[in-house]
């Protein structure tokens, strides 16, 4: 008990106090695009950034060593980007947004071409489209793809939610300073952490339901066999849930959250109130998901807050397997 409390509090000391500075792409001018053609010298298929290395040369042919970060493995991987599909001595040429503080740092990575002609997505939002599967989904069970601009739609929604004051505060300073606990290897929380474009594969029993995210380890467990939460719950980052059934509905109620400065997404804190009930659905189509959520936290919405997504059927979508590396979450901190 003495050992949980511990973790607990150290949980607690990181969510709420430490959201340490982290990259972004606005370290990068995306305004501009630049042309990196060379050798491919490094290769770091890394959670939860990928990184290459390409021996290069500047306009007046001295030979430099150009580092590019690209997206997680689990953003990049559904694009096409796999562990094989570059090889370290062949030459690449790769489409990048350079840094803002000028040559010789590293650049955001939009896409690298190899030189047979083949073109892999590097960055979430260098343009690139991920094909639907055309498959078909007998429940809410199987492998699910969030979409892109399901995940973008959040990001737009909570400036224009009941924020209270305190709340404003937080969303403005934390995007403003891009700050992030994922420098820690610690998830946003939920919805965020449900809208990731990553493989979320979703195994259901009688009972429980369990969703696997392929977003820095995350995990959710939904309790069918309970009618209510227990007494003396233990905070955690993802809560306490509970879950019934609604014709072919699956409906969660969620609480017990440890507070987290980025518990409900993109800068946005929660509290240990918080409070989330989620349904999710089968869409008529079999290739979807319908994802709605209703998010209260008398700390920082005046008022409850709705947001609705959809999920993609993707059962072709092989979850990356690979565990955040702490190092590469935190190397900027040193930067």
């Amino acid at each position: 008990m003495n050992a949980t409390r511990a973790a607990l509090a150290l949980a607690v000391a990181l969510l709420a106090g430490v959201a340490a500075a982290h990259h972004s792409p606005a370290a990068f001018d995306q305004t501009k695009e630049i042309r990196v053609e060379g050798k491919l010298t490094k290769f770091a298929f890394t959670n939860p950034h990928t990184y290459i290395t390409v021996e290069t040369a500047r306009a007046d042919g001295v030979p430099v060593s150009q580092e590019v970060e690209a997206g997680p493995i689990s953003t990049i991987q559904p694009l096409g980007l796999t562990r094989d599909a570059l090889t370290v001595g062949e030459r690449v040429v790769v489409r990048a947004n350079p840094s803002r503080l000028g040559p010789g740092h590293t650049v955001l990575g939009l896409d690298v071409t190899r030189a047979d002609g083949r073109t892999f997505p590097l960055f979430i939002g260098s343009n690139s489209v991920r094909a639907a599967s055309a498959a078909l989904a007998t429940s809410i069970a199987g492998t699910w793809h969030p979409t892109l601009a399901g995940f973008r739609s959040l990001n737009v929604a909570i400036p224009s939610w009941p924020l209270t004051d305190d709340g404003r505060q937080k969303l403005t300073s934390a995007r403003r300073d891009n700050t992030t606990t994922q420098s820690e290897c610690i998830p946003a929380g939920v919805p965020q952490l449900m809208l990731y474009p990553v493989a979320l594969a979703v195994k259901v029993d009688a009972k429980t339901v369990v969703f696997d995210i392929d977003w820095l380890d995350a995990q959710r467990v939904v309790h069918l066999d309970a009618a209510a939460h227990p007494a003396n719950l233990e905070p955690s980052l993802q809560g306490h849930s509970i879950g019934r059934w609604e014709g072919d509905t699956l409906v969660v109620d969620t609480v017990g959250f440890l507070p987290h400065e980025e518990g409900i997404g993109f800068g946005m804190p929660s509290s240990g109130g918080k409070h989330l009930v989620e349904r999710f659905k089968l869409d008529a189509d079999r290739r979807h998901l319908d994802y709605d959520v209703t998010v209260e936290d008398a700390a920082y919405l005046k008022e409850a807050a709705h947001h609705s997504v959809q999920w993609e059927y993707s059962p072709d979508l092989v979850p990356s397997g690979v565990k955040c590396d702490l190092e590469v979450a935190r190397r900027y901190l040193r930067d």
